[in-house]
């Protein structure tokens, strides 16, 4: 970056939600390389395991009452909410209580508590906004993006991956992800639409920050988009 653009770069403080999953630590990770993003709050269950200057934590079993939080929670640009979990062996009322529920419990305190937040949500390629398909996590995902989109942010943003290519060296990579992950080369020629690098996440979410794309709805080919606007600026 120029002597000209670092001086006036915007300065951010984001949240993040599921740091200790692959998602949320790979875009944590970007997080704490970008010099514009000055501040960090992990929102988790347990212990990231790293310590940096940028970095607090919150670690607190039950992410459903976060009340005695509220002054910690104040003060920030945006969420990237990264928490979420697989539906395999669980049944619908389960699996909407810790995505539909959990999620919307947290953007509805973040946007009460910070106006002009944005908040970015990793949801997934094939959700169903209908909420009427056959496949159960589409639905509840699908239900979850309609409520965030209706939340009073100053922007929303739906990340909906499909395959996403891990970033090497970190630790909490998905053994799913892991085992394609020889094939990219030949799965981002083929299917640009449908992969894309954590590294491109996790930039197009720090680029939305103070920056706006016509889009709500995002796929693979956009965060490609966005993450090569963020590395021109950078």
């Amino acid at each position: 970056m120029s002597a000209e653009k670092q001086i006036t770069a915007k300065k951010m403080k984001v949240i993040i939600t599921g740091a200790t999953g692959m998602v949320g630590e790979g875009v944590l990770h970007e997080c704490l390389a970008d010099p514009n993003v000055e501040g960090i709050l992990s929102l988790s269950r347990k212990p990231v395991g790293i310590k940096h200057p940028k970095l607090m934590e919150i670690v607190h079993a039950d992410l459903f009452d976060l009340s005695a939080f509220e002054e910690q929670l104040k003060g920030y640009d945006a969420c990237f909410f990264c928490l979420g979990v697989s539906s395999v062996g669980m049944n619908e009322a389960e699996y909407t209580r810790v995505t539909f529920d959990l999620t919307t419990y947290v953007a509805k305190l973040l946007s009460k508590w910070n106006t002009g937040m944005v908040f970015c949500y990793v949801t997934g390629e094939g959700t169903d906004q209908s909420e009427n398909g056959k496949s159960m996590w589409a639905r509840v995902k699908g239900k979850t993006e309609n409520q965030l989109l209706q939340l009073p942010f100053r922007k929303a943003y739906m990340f909906r991956p499909g395959y996403i290519h891990p970033t090497k060296g970190l630790t909490n990579t998905h053994r799913y992800y892991a085992a394609l992950s020889w094939m990219y080369p030949v799965l981002r020629r083929t299917l640009p639409r449908h992969v894309i690098t954590l590294k491109e996440l996790g930039q197009a979410m720090i680029y939305l920050v103070h920056e706006s794309y016509d889009a709500s709805i995002l796929g693979s080919k956009d965060m490609a988009l966005l993450a090569s606007r963020y590395s021109t600026s950078h």
